[in-house]
């Protein structure tokens, strides 16, 4: 049945890009994406154990995107296949995971400033620190989400948007087993104003956690902040400042802080230098098991969160939420020769809340707040804007207390590399 659906959705797209253009009022673009990426794993995500090999795998993401777009509304549809070279036969007759819908969603424009967008679609905003599309995962994150999106003009927009989520139909209320959100409701503002730009983000998010009375109960946190950007020739400054407050997904109490600053000088038209820093809040590691203390720990919620914290994903990546919070001291270096780009972002680690165990003689032992090292490098080299080549290297330099929090062996080589080429080809367009 699944197929069925993607293959009329496939015979849809397919209708539309051959569709006279003169028989419709219409624009209509079908593109697609082909990303093949390898990946050789030695400590990525996590130090690695002593006596264990490293991973190497090919990953691809094959889309295939249609938008169709007319005075009265616009739909939007990507069909996505994710998959390991390798993991079904030559002669398979099924795909582990098989094509999925990553986005398809309809906007209603309801006048020239005022459109409603309902489905399955990508949200994100700002610098996708709390709202991302995660573009990096080969599968990415969407949302099915209703988007009240209001443009008084050009350099002012406030959205609204709300989700609601249910295992599926059903005849009375069951309990929500898969590992998301129930619910969120959200306003974001971005104003304009000369070479500065403000935005405003208040996220309510609800949480399913099982009550004592073994019913299940809405957990909500409130997540709200600010974030400035400023850009003048050659300098471009950002800073950005978030409270989370409520409950979490286990229903204890939260308040927690994020705080970010950056800084980029174009010292030419090929180098650029930059230096920034994040605060995200944590709790200490006693602290994390007493339900009477708060949590402390920040948690970016829904972001691009590869994009931030060192590229070898070791936090807030699937993993580390609720933990000893994070403090990053980086320094973006790029240099643009012709189609090709180069960029070193060395990164400096520490625990923004205090890391110990509990020896076995019920002592307490604290360790140093350092977590380590990490060097980011990358290459890029775009042969057009439909192609390109990239490949990147980084190393972790961790530490003891990084192995307490993570696993592992920090004294054991720790690194990553990765090569990927990306198509972006369109197939069709008319206007």
């Amino acid at each position: 049945m699944k197929k069925q659906r993607i293959h009329t959705l496939i015979s849809i797209i397919c209708l539309l890009a051959l569709a006279p253009v003169g028989t419709f009022a219409q624009e209509v673009v079908v593109s697609g994406e082909i990303r093949p990426r390898f990946e050789f794993r030695h400590g990525y995500k996590t130090l690695s154990p002593d006596g264990v090999d490293a991973a190497a795998f090919v990953s691809q993401r094959t889309r295939l995107n249609a938008i169709y777009q007319d005075k009265l509304f616009r739909v939007g549809l990507v069909i996505q296949d994710v998959r390991v070279w390798g993991d079904v036969p030559q002669l398979n007759n099924s795909d582990v995971f098989g094509p999925s819908i990553h986005e398809a969603w309809g906007e209603a424009f309801l006048s020239d400033k005022v459109s409603i967008k309902v489905g399955r679609q990508e949200i994100a905003y700002d610098d996708h620190r709390i709202f991302g599309t995660v573009g990096w995962a080969q599968q990415a994150r969407s949302h099915d989400a209703a988007l009240l999106k209001y443009t008084p003009s050009d350099k002012h927009r406030i959205d609204v948007g709300l989700a609601y989520n249910n295992n599926g139909e059903s005849l009375f209320n069951e309990n929500y087993t898969v590992n998301s959100y129930k619910r969120f409701g959200y306003i974001w503002y971005h104003g304009t104003f000369n070479k500065v730009g403000i935005s405003f983000l208040a996220l309510n998010n609800g949480m399913t956690y099982m009550a004592d009375s073994l019913e299940q109960k809405t957990a909500c946190s409130q997540t709200f902040g600010p974030r400035i950007t400023f850009k003048n020739n050659k300098l471009s400054l950002d800073g950005a400042f978030y409270a989370q407050t409520g409950k979490n997904k286990s229903n204890r109490d939260v308040s927690a802080l994020y705080f970010s600053a950056n800084l980029s000088y174009d010292l030419s038209e090929k180098f650029t230098f930059g230096l920034g820093g994040e605060y995200l809040s944590g709790t200490s590691s006693i602290d994390q098991n007493d339900a009477s203390k708060k949590d402390k720990s920040f948690t970016p919620l829904y972001g691009t969160n590869h994009k931030f914290n060192g590229w070898m994903d070791y936090f807030y990546v699937g993993s580390y939420n609720g933990s000893n919070g994070l403090i990053d001291v980086y320094m973006p270096l790029s240099l643009k020769i012709k189609k090709l780009t180069f960029k070193m972002i060395p990164h400096y680690f520490m625990a923004a809340a205090t890391i110990s165990t509990i020896q076995e003689d019920g002592s307490q032992k604290d360790y140093s707040d350092g977590l380590g090292v990490e060097i980011d490098y990358s290459m890029t080299y775009t042969a057009s804007k439909s192609m390109n080549l990239s490949a990147g290297y980084s190393q972790m330099l961790g530490t003891e207390s990084l192995q307490v929090l993570k696993g592992g062996n920090y004294e054991n080589n720790n690194n990553w590399a990765w090569v990927m080429v990306t198509f972006k080809p369109t197939f069709f367009k008319s206007n």
